[in-house]
């Protein structure tokens, strides 16, 4: 379709954030507007930029003969504590604290605003780390999952705590709940990983870690390495988690006579501002 730059413009950049974490060469852009490869990377450059002034990704180009142009979403620092100030004012109502300690979450998750805003997050975070799948535990932790999946461009795997007939020779083990102390099971389809896959762990609450030591030990069982780990909101607690090194977005305090609690944020701009953005090293 021949198109004027406008038009181009608008529509490249449609495309782009459509096929996340995907090269695409000059070559079908060209092609799909029927204009030169020189006009492409203009248009490219404009976009870049403006990519770049809104903090809404980056634009990496790759040369040679089988290079091209590749979005990668991100969230600027500035956006993401606008974000995690809407989700502590969200989660503060009295109500929301549930027996054992735990966060009413569920009208969240369901709202794709929320969700679709959280997983860029933690996409950017890891924006810099190959990735070849997403993994969460059932079942809460589906909606963050898809929501980074789809920003980083890789397949979901969903941790079970029972296996199913129509998935075929599963991967079980034990592990120790980190709050309740308690032997649990969870199962994977033998099917779900390749060997030496990269996964990001991701999952909605995280009392003492233990789901998460699980699943990290899950992988290794399947040959593949955890490459991070995210949780949108971890219990704050004097006792150290079973796991380190991974990302939170809220911590949630809880008083002594549990009538009260107080959310603050957790380590996620810290890791922005460390690694992966480079807006916020300048702040």
């Amino acid at each position: 379709m021949k198109l004027k730059r406008s038009g181009r413009l608008v529509d490249m950049t449609e495309y782009l954030l459509r096929h996340p974490h995907q090269v695409i060469s000059l070559s079908y852009f060209s092609e799909r507007y029927e204009s030169a490869k020189s006009s492409i990377s203009e248009d490219l450059t404009i976009i870049k930029e403006s990519f770049e002034t809104q903090e809404i990704g980056r634009l990496q180009t790759q040369a040679g003969a089988t290079g091209g142009v590749c979005y990668m979403p991100s969230m600027g620092c500035l956006e993401a504590e606008r974000l995690l100030v809407r989700l502590q004012g969200q989660m503060t109502k009295k109500d929301r604290l549930l027996p054992g300690g735990y966060l009413y979450m569920t009208d969240i998750l369901g709202k794709p605003e929320y969700v679709n805003a959280i997983g860029r997050l933690i996409a950017s975070v890891f924006i810099n780390e190959k990735l070849d799948a997403v993994m969460t535990m059932e079942t809460k932790g589906i909606p963050l999952a898809y929501a980074v999946a789809t920003q980083c461009s890789v397949p979901v795997v969903v941790v079970r705590r029972s296996s199913k007939v129509t998935e075929g020779s599963t991967v079980s083990i034990n592990y120790i709940s980190g709050s309740s102390k308690r032997i649990q099971t969870m199962v994977l389809p033998r099917r779900s990983l390749k060997e030496h896959a990269r996964v990001l762990i991701v999952d909605d609450f995280m009392k003492a870690g233990g789901t998460m030591k699980g699943m990290m030990n899950l992988i290794k069982e399947f040959g593949a390495e955890v490459a991070g780990m995210a949780v949108l909101v971890e219990k704050k607690d004097e006792r150290p988690k079973l796991v380190d090194h991974y990302v939170s977005l809220l911590k949630l305090s809880i008083l002594e006579q549990q009538d009260d609690l107080t959310i603050e944020n957790g380590n996620v701009s810290e890791w922005l501002a460390m690694h992966h953005d480079p807006h916020a090293m300048k702040k």
